[in-house]
């Protein structure tokens, strides 16, 4: 089965890139997943879509991501939550509400899935939660959670 990625899928390949797969991994696990779209010739031209957006996000070597995380371990992030009297959270914090904190601060564009929680953010407070930039760089930002 002819795919093209839509998203980053360890051992096949990054989004943008047209892989062969067997049918039943494409047709049961990419498919659903909307890690993969079908190839046509109509899809062949999103690709240069797709692959833009990546350049726009993708970090550019070791030099570049230290520079990122020196930029976001600069920001001063604040979330705020619905939160109890003692300080409890009604639910969790969750990467996609890190990473519209970030973009909020003015921090760069980052992908919700190398957002690291090592332990679920459920209190009001400082927190201090992980950003996977490269194999070797991980930012370490401060989120403040405040009530609302």
């Amino acid at each position: 089965m002819k795919l093209i990625l839509t998203a980053p899928v360890e051992h096949v390949g990054v989004p943008g890139d047209i892989v062969e797969v067997k049918d039943g991994y494409g047709r049961n696990y990419l498919l659903p997943r909307s890690f993969a779209i079908k190839w046509t010739r109509g899809a062949e031209k999103q690709i240069e879509g797709i692959k833009r957006a990546r350049d726009a996000r993708e970090i550019r070597g070791t030099e570049h991501a230290t520079q990122v995380r020196e930029q976001l371990e600069a920001l001063k992030v604040a979330l705020p939550a619905q939160a109890g009297e003692t300080g409890k959270l009604f639910g969790a914090v969750t990467a996609s509400d890190i990473v519209l904190a970030v973009k909020k601060a003015g921090g760069p564009a980052i992908d919700k899935r190398s957002v690291e929680i090592t332990k679920p953010i459920k209190t009001t407070g400082a927190h201090v939660v992980g950003i996977k930039l490269t194999a070797g760089v991980v930012a370490h930002i401060s989120v403040s959670v405040d009530a609302v």
